[in-house]
């Protein structure tokens, strides 16, 4: 392996990341204020996860890799994927309806109406979401 292979990696693709890059998860999009009602009524019978994303910040993209990388597709949960960028307006209902101070990268859980837990940056992946099912 050269030396710019052991510092970026190498251009194969080890079956990780072909795993990885393979997998999808069951995103529902978040793009309209309204649906932050439906999701408050959903959460009364299914903990809903909303992944608050910024698509041109680095952090925001390595914690939406192993957040992808470590969902369980079998979690019974209901998942919304929201572009922060091109919904602000959605992102601060978010913010105002949950109770939550705004980051990005940011996962919220809510149950029963109100958001149960909540981590921005590295602690996005700290949230144990099978907790929640």
């Amino acid at each position: 392996m050269g030396l710019l292979s052991s510092i970026f990696g190498s251009s194969e693709h080890t079956d990780d990341k072909k795993n990885r890059q393979a997998k999808t998860l069951p995103w529902q999009a978040l793009t309209d204020v309204a649906q932050l009602d439906d999701i408050e009524k959903r959460s009364q019978s299914k903990a809903q996860v909303i992944f608050k994303h910024s698509t041109t910040c680095g952090i925001s993209k390595m914690a939406m890799r192993q957040f992808v990388g470590s969902y369980d597709l079998d979690a019974n949960l209901d998942l919304y994927y929201l572009d922060l960028l091109n919904y602000r307006e959605v992102s601060n209902e978010v913010g105002y309806k949950f109770q939550v101070i705004h980051q990005s990268p940011q996962l919220l859980v809510i149950k029963n109406g109100t958001a149960v837990a909540h981590g921005s940056h590295g602690g996005v992946n700290e949230i144990e979401l099978s907790k929640y099912e």
